[in-house]
Parts: C-alpha cells; sequence; structure tokens
C-alpha cells in the first residue's frame, strides 16, 4: 500500500474518533441539560474528645477504627486524688446534717428557760403585789426572762446556720461528683475513632484531646460552582454524587450549604467577564440513613464529581440513576483518606 494512501487513512480514522468524541460530548451536554457538574472531595466532620478537666489519663478504651456511639466512654481520667475529695466532703456533710440536730436540741433547751423564767417573773409579780416581795426581784426575773428570749432566737438562728451549713456541703458533694463522672470521657456523637491522641500515665492540660472521631451522621462533598450555578441551587435541591474509586455507583445526595459569599475573587466587580469567575463553595451532603447502612465504607478525602438539578422539571439521566452496592460489598477502596 502506497505510504499517501496510508497517510489518508489514518487521517479519516483520527477524524472519525475526533467526530466521535464530539458528539459523545455533545450527547453528554444534552443528557445533562439542567444539572451542573463539579468536582470535590468527601468531607467528614471531625469531632475531638477532650477532658474538661486536668489530670492523667488512666486509660484508653478504643482503638482507631472503632466504631462508637454516643455516650460510650472512650477513655477515663484518674480519679483517686478526687475521690478521696469526695469522701471529706461526705463526711462534712454528715456532720452539717448533726449540727441541725443539736441546734434543734438547743432550741429546746433554750424553750425550757424561758418558760421558767417566764413562770418566775410570774411568781415574783404576785408576790410583790401582795408586798411579800421587791420591785428589785421582779425587775431582776424579768432581765432573765429577756435573755432567755434572746437565747431562743440565737438557737432558732443556729439552726438557719446549720441547715445552710449542710446544703452547702451537699453542693460540694454534687459537684465533686459531677467532676467524678465527667473524668469518664464520653463520645459526643456517633462515628468512628480516626485517631488515639494520647496513651495512659500521660498528664493533659485542661481541654487536652484524647482522641478524635469522624461523625458518619455528617458526611458531604465540598464543591465549587460559578455564580449562573449557585443562584439557581437551594438548601434541599437534588443532587448525585459519583466517585472516582467507585464510578459504577450513583449515590443520592442533598444540598445542605450554599456560602453566602463569593470566592477567589474580589467581593465587588464591575465587569461581567469577572462577575463569571465568582464561585460559591456548596455542600453536597449524604442522607443520614444511607450512612448508617453504609457506615463501615465512609472514608474521608475520596474524590469524584457531584452533579446538582438546576432545573426543577431535568429529568436525572439514565447514567445518574441511583445505583447503591450491596451493604456487604460497599465502596470501600483505597481512596487515600481517613479510615
Amino acid at each position: 500500500m502506497r505510504l499517501s494512501t496510508v497517510l489518508a487513512l489514518l487521517v479519516l480514522i483520527g477524524a472519525a474518533a475526533a467526530g466521535y468524541v464530539f458528539w459523545q460530548e455533545r450527547q453528554s451536554e444534552a443528557a445533562l441539560k439542567g444539572f451542573a457538574v463539579a468536582n470535590g472531595r468527601i468531607e467528614v466532620e471531625r469531632v475531638a474528645v477532650a477532658t474538661k478537666y486536668a489530670g492523667r489519663v488512666a486509660e484508653i478504651l478504643v482503638d482507631e477504627g472503632d466504631l462508637v456511639k454516643k455516650g460510650d466512654v472512650v477513655a477515663r481520667m484518674d480519679t483517686a486524688e478526687l475521690q478521696a475529695e469526695l469522701a471529706e466532703a461526705e463526711a462534712g456533710q454528715r456532720q452539717a446534717e448533726q449540727g441541725i440536730d443539736q441546734a434543734q436540741a438547743e432550741i429546746g433547751i433554750r424553750k425550757a428557760d424561758l418558760a421558767l423564767a417566764e413562770i418566775e417573773l410570774t411568781r415574783a409579780s404576785t408576790l410583790q403585789k401582795k408586798d411579800a416581795g421587791t420591785a428589785a426581784e421582779v425587775d431582776r426575773r424579768r432581765a432573765q426572762r429577756d435573755v432567755a428570749v434572746a437565747a431562743l432566737k440565737g438557737a432558732e438562728a443556729g439552726v438557719e446556720d446549720a441547715r445552710a451549713a449542710t446544703l452547702a456541703a451537699a453542693a460540694r458533694v454534687a459537684r465533686l461528683a459531677t467532676v467524678i463522672a465527667d473524668m469518664d470521657l464520653k463520645a459526643p456523637t456517633d462515628g468512628r475513632v480516626e485517631y488515639r491522641l494520647v496513651k495512659a500515665g500521660e498528664v493533659l492540660a485542661a481541654g487536652g484531646q484524647v482522641a478524635t472521631l469522624l461523625d458518619l451522621a455528617d458526611v458531604h462533598m465540598v464543591v465549587f460552582f460559578p455564580t449562573s450555578v449557585a443562584g439557581r441551587v437551594g438548601i434541599g435541591s437534588e443532587a448525585r454524587i459519583v466517585l472516582d474509586a467507585a464510578p459504577e455507583f450513583v449515590v443520592p445526595a442533598k444540598v445542605s450549604f450554599v456560602a453566602a459569599e463569593a470566592q477567589f475573587t474580589p467581593k465587588f466587580v464591575e465587569t461581567k467577564t469577572e462577575r463569571d469567575k465568582l464561585t460559591y463553595r456548596i455542600k453536597v451532603a449524604i442522607d443520614h440513613a444511607l450512612l448508617v447502612k453504609y457506615r463501615d465504607y465512609v472514608k474521608a478525602g475520596l474524590t469524584g464529581n457531584a452533579y446538582l438539578k438546576v432545573e426543577a422539571d431535568a429529568a436525572w439521566p439514565d447514567f445518574l440513576t441511583v445505583k447503591l452496592p450491596p451493604p456487604s460489598n460497599g465502596i470501600a477502596t483505597d481512596g487515600g483518606g481517613a479510615p
């Protein structure tokens, strides 16, 4: 075959291939009419498990990769010193309670003294009227009665003081019990342990982190769209996610966040060319029930495409029909993300 003929065939084949690619692109554009697409990365919200109080780590109860539920104990801090303080506070509370009993007994004594003083005053007054007693005796008995009244009031005030001391002691006991309970560091949400940050025996300051969790209830893909798309997308708009690691599956999602301000260009621009460069950060979230079903396969960092419906009457093309793997054969592939 002559060289010219070969070259002509190659040109024809190249033209046919280019035409096919162009036709495919036109078909794809037609199928995506009413939709917008952008690439992004799966992000999972991270939650820190931290100690509220300074102290020594007694034990870590989880390993990296473990699934935990909200309220599960992740780690425990040493509470030996706090337990001793609590025992002391409880003893103080019992002593304060006994103080109430003693103060009430004192009231009984003071009431008896007052009654006796009243009787003696009455007797002295009667004798004086019969000229069998003196005014000085009456005055002395009246003074004794007044002293007894004051002593009774003091005893009653002593009961209130004892009750206040008891309340203060009970509050200290309750506070220490709360602090001890807070030394059990619990998971604030369902999730997977991402990192163990300390080992048993280490001393932490208040606020020191012992582990981080991936919140499997908040998994989304972050994408950026220009003004022309962001302006037509609202919270709750339908979306689809296709991961590069598993392109055969289509994951249903919804728009959960649209940034209030554009990024990458000045906030105020004058020309249409500059306005077209504005992009908005958008989160496309996966439904919580779906995440629970496939939680063993959720990975941060997986890349892929997010497709957003920007026209309400647009119908999803066939290649974006929802398609999910069986739960036991999920999309657990190496996407370079955290486990």
